[in-house]
């Protein structure tokens, strides 16, 4: 079997060598993770509006649901296309339908055709996150990539911090339908700067698209994403449709392991899961996306309800946890870049990470704001530490033929690791309020919200405040054990340089 001309064993060459242009090019795929990222976000505050238009407050959720489950299920594809065909042409394809998306969502006339007009945009948003990672493997080496990988990161929490205020802002002015027509010259600008910039380095290898391995692997993560928001759809994580949905989602997972053995190109080649370096990492990835993407709301939600904050109020305890990310990224990027070495980095944010929960964890609501916003910013520091770690660690330990592949499952990995953990999450919290005594004079402590509790006073006031707090000692104790479960993968990655192999790697074949 032939390979990328760029084998495991060939000196590194970017695929665009003047260094200005690599730059330019490289803030092209900044912008178009840019909005395959916010575009995950910017809906949620324009979702009443669209409810109060169209109805159907029903399917509320899916609105948000159906971007994500589209995302994820053609992640992979995306990856391994890239590896066969070329990452230009397949980026350009996913920019193209991500922009057909976003016409057809600011055109609905229903919230059915929004909610399918997002299943479009989804399919076009995973394969931009894919395809740049991919690619920013392709355009520096790899002592250089971590700094620039880092300025990735920044992208995606910055989109992830400004989606719901740019969300709130464009509908307030200009009706909800701008958030998806925004879209539409920046889409544009980015598709054109990629034609231009960007050459085709075609693989030296005869494409054979594995289709069934795509379509059983889609179904498979399809079917666990689904399976985690079904607390929601279903009413409970062990309801009976919830429970069918799980296991059409193990029975495709085991047919497509079968399938993959058996195929001359497979999605996500079997040799590459079977490298303990990459098995390690992820794991780490999937505990990273648990703590650091799935912990967002309810750390605002204890705020609010603990400490009895306004929306405003807990909003700016997140300027630690943003500060802290953007010290950590930037620092671990340029450390990674000087040092080589990327499993310190790991190490030490799962080991921030899982002292913060530990720590919200044993103090309850006894400890001061000033103290829960250090922990809070040791929290960010962690995630911004570790959060390249390994993408940068996968496409380092898989051939070079394989770079797409490893990408695409390493970033679904992170997102089923949050979408798994925000679930579990919830079902925690509902168990903790449905257990929680009944408020004197007020009911329920699942019935009130973090306004009715702010106005109560005297023992009800204490017995609410009790009931949440004990509550999150639970999601906090389990988000501490999912983090030390990172860690200690991390532990076990062994001290690869990068640039170099683990001797697990796949070799690529003479």
């Amino acid at each position: 079997m032939t390979t990328n001309s760029s084998s495991a064993h060939q000196p590194f060459i970017s695929l665009v060598e003047h260094p200005r242009l690599r730059i330019l090019a490289f803030l092209f795929l900044l912008m178009a993770m840019f909005l395959a990222t916010l575009d995950n976000q910017i809906v949620s505050t324009a979702l009443p509006t669209i409810v109060g238009e169209f109805g159907a407050v029903e399917r509320f959720g899916w609105v948000a649901s159906a971007y994500l489950l589209a995302s994820c299920a053609v992640m992979p594809l995306y990856g391994k296309l890239g590896d066969l065909i070329g990452r230009k042409y397949v980026l350009m394809t996913a920019i193209a339908i991500f922009l057909i998306g976003s016409l057809t969502c600011g055109l609905a006339i229903s919230m059915n055709t929004l909610i399918a007009a997002r299943v479009l945009q989804g399919l076009g948003g995973g394969g931009l996150m894919v395809s740049i990672f991919a690619l920013n493997a392709d355009l520096f080496p790899p002592r250089e990539l971590p700094k620039y990988q880092s300025y990735a990161s920044l992208v995606i929490m910055t989109s992830g911090a400004l989606g719901p205020l740019l969300g709130g802002t464009m509908t307030a002015a200009f009706g909800w339908r701008s958030i998806f027509l925004i879209n539409l010259p920046l889409a544009l600008i980015v598709l054109c700067g990629v034609f231009f910039l960007l050459p085709n380095r075609k693989p030296n290898r005869q494409p054979k698209i594995d289709f069934a391995g795509a379509i059983l692997l889609a179904v498979s993560v399809t079917g666990i994403v689904l399976w985690s928001d079904s607390s929601e759809i279903f009413g409970s994580l062990f309801a009976a449709p919830s429970l069918g949905v799980i296991a059409i989602a193990l029975v495709c997972g085991l047919t497509w392991v079968l399938a993959e053995r058996r195929a001359p190109e497979p999605i996500i080649p079997l040799t590459l899961l079977a490298n303990k370096t990459v098995a390690l990492l992820i794991v780490v990835s999937v505990t990273s996306g648990a703590v650091a993407i799935g912990m967002v709301n309810y750390l605002a939600l204890y705020l609010q309800t603990v400490y009895g904050l306004s929306p405003t109020s807990a909003g700016l305890f997140f300027i630690p946890i943003t500060t802290g990310i953007v010290v950590g990224s930037l620092s671990s990027g340029r450390l990674m870049s000087i040092t080589g070495r990327y499993k310190p980095y790991a190490i030490i944010g799962l080991a921030f990470s899982t002292t913060c929960f530990t720590l919200l964890a044993l103090l309850g609501n006894g400890a001061p704001l000033a103290v829960v916003a250090v922990l809070l910013a040791i929290q960010g520091i962690g995630v911004g530490l570790g959060q390249q770690v390994p993408v940068l660690g996968v496409q380092n330990a898989a051939r070079a033929g394989d770079v797409g592949a490893a990408t695409g499952a390493v970033t679904l990995s992170r997102m089923i690791g949050a979408a798994t953990a925000i679930s579990i999450y919830g079902a925690l919290l509902a168990h903790g309020l449905d257990t929680a005594p009944t408020v004197p004079g007020a009911g329920p402590l699942a019935d009130l919200t973090p306004t009715a509790i702010d106005d109560l006073t005297g023992q009800a006031h204490q017995v609410a405040i009790a009931g949440y707090s004990e509550t999150f000692t639970m999601i906090f104790a389990f988000a501490a054990f999912v983090a030390f479960t990172g860690l200690a993968a991390a532990l076990s990655l062994k001290p690869v340089a990068l640039g170099s192999r683990s001797s697990g790697a796949a070799k690529v074949p003479a």
